[in-house]
């Protein structure tokens, strides 16, 4: 076993979460060593004709990350890997906190061909496909942002990728929508943590409502100039909104879920030309951190 390949107790936990071989002979081959190759890989950020051969053929590994990112496999995954760590009581669910982080896109993730990807196999569009690609222009080069709502442990409930000029305040209901983590024994998933906090940059009256709606006890603090149009207008302008400060100091958690996502150098930096296989990226990163 190699350094940063899956331990026996996190295969363990993996494997009755993927693919299965049907037919003849069978479709799929090693997931253990193809899965390594590919954790090798965001490991390091390194091309993947550079791969070592102890993983195997490249082109195997890199065309089943691709398939998997299209068709959603990995998001199936790390959603099942979710629901066995809630059924245990592995989730903290006390405080979800919501933040963004920009990331550099690499030279060579720019020039995606002007023709839509598919499905290999199949007449659909990939999952997390996006015409603008998710590359925003700036003036250090192309950019990536992820939107990111995690739990009290700092590990990823959901995820989301933008453009890097992309402000965070309107994705924080996109994300919080994302998060569905399935239940065990049946029944609805799971989709309402019981607190949630974010900056003040997602504080607005859209997201505040939201809340609500949802029933879901909040922690923003409310930006300078909001707080003085609320006293400008007087009665009309509502009550001042509540704020802790003790549990608002839980905000780092959502820093350090970034922190280990970074760790991963092809998340650190965006090589990918298509944003639906950087999301796979950033998905089997997090399903990593929820098998450790």
């Amino acid at each position: 076993m190699g350094r940063g390949d899956l331990r026996d107790t996190e295969w363990a936990r993996l494997q009755p979460h993927l693919p299965k071989n049907i037919g003849r002979g069978g479709r799929w081959k090693c997931h253990r060593r193809v899965i390594n190759g590919i954790l090798f890989r965001i490991r390091t950020g390194i091309p993947w004709r550079d791969l070592p051969t102890r993983f195997g053929k490249w082109q195997t590994l890199y065309s089943r990350h691709r398939t998997w990112s299209a068709d959603g496999t990995w998001e199936r995954i790390l959603r099942a890997v979710q629901a066995v760590a809630d059924a245990a009581g592995r989730v903290d669910w006390s405080m979800v906190s919501v933040d963004s982080s920009i990331r550099r896109a690499h030279q060579h993730a720019a020039g995606a061909r002007s023709q839509p990807p598919r499905v290999a196999g199949k007449r659909t569009r990939p999952v997390q496909h996006r015409r603008d690609e998710a590359l925003g222009r700036s003036k250090g080069g192309p950019t990536t942002k992820i939107h990111l709502a995690g739990e009290g442990r700092c590990r990823p409930l959901s995820l989301l990728i933008t453009p890097g000029q992309w402000g965070g305040a309107p994705q924080m209901i996109p994300v919080l929508d994302r998060i569905r983590i399935p239940r065990l024994g049946g029944g609805h998933p799971r989709t309402r943590p019981d607190h949630v906090g974010g900056d003040r940059a997602y504080s607005s009256r859209r997201n505040r409502r939201y809340l609500r709606r949802r029933q879901i006890k909040h922690t923003i603090p409310e930006s300078k100039n909001q707080q003085a149009n609320r006293r400008r207008r007087g009665s009309a302008g509502g009550r001042p909104t509540g704020f802790d400060c003790h549990r608002y100091a839980r905000r780092n958690e959502v820093e350090r879920t970034f922190l280990a996502l970074k760790g991963f150098r092809a998340v650190a930096t965006r090589y990918e030309k298509r944003p639906y296989v950087f999301h796979g990226t950033v998905t089997l990163a997090a399903i990593r951190l929820w098998l450790r």
